[in-house]
């Protein structure tokens, strides 16, 4: 009997500690969307990608023209000018190919554009996330935006990854 009581008393308390933590989300998404530097920020990085989309589209279009030609002209030419032609055409394609890892790759133009425009608006957000979580005392703060379970805050308390090395034996 007094097992049964010492398990009821531990399970009310962990219940309890349970219930006692304190869970947010935010959708970061609607908030943006409401804040007008976000929207001009967005347009104009919108309007930059577009600049950078149209002048790779240019060089596409003259790699398509230089295709054309050398198909157009490769019987009546000799295999020096054939080989000429095909290097200045893969030329051509390789500083598309270029031009397109520079401008939309990873860390590329428009990555570096959108840290700097967004950036620092994103960190506003966050910066109120945090403040309202340590006013109202939540514990998780969690963004319904991402599509998963992205959190936003933590309260460091319940943090175990200390717990897990010292497990794995690190």
């Amino acid at each position: 009997m007094k097992k049964v009581f010492l398990l009821f008393g531990l399970f009310v308390m962990v219940a309890s500690s349970a219930m006692a933590q304190r869970f947010a989300y935010i959708d970061t998404k609607y908030i943006l969307d409401k804040l007008p530097e976000y929207t001009k920020a967005q347009s104009l990085l919108d309007n930059q990608a577009a600049q950078w989309q149209k002048e790779i589209d240019t060089k596409s279009e003259q790699l398509d023209k230089m295709y054309s030609k050398y198909d157009a002209e490769s019987f009546l030419l000799t295999n020096d000018l054939k080989k000429q032609r095909e290097d200045e055409i893969i030329k051509a394609e390789n500083e598309i190919q270029d031009l397109q890892k520079k401008r939309f790759g990873f860390e590329g133009d428009l990555f570096t554009k959108r840290k700097e425009l967004i950036q620092p608006i994103q960190d506003k957000v966050f910066d109120a996330v945090q403040k309202i979580a340590e006013q109202r005392a939540y514990d998780f703060i969690f963004d319904k935006a991402s599509g998963g379970a992205t959190m936003l805050y933590t309260n460091p308390k319940y943090d175990v990854s200390e717990e897990v090395i010292k497990k794995l034996g690190l």
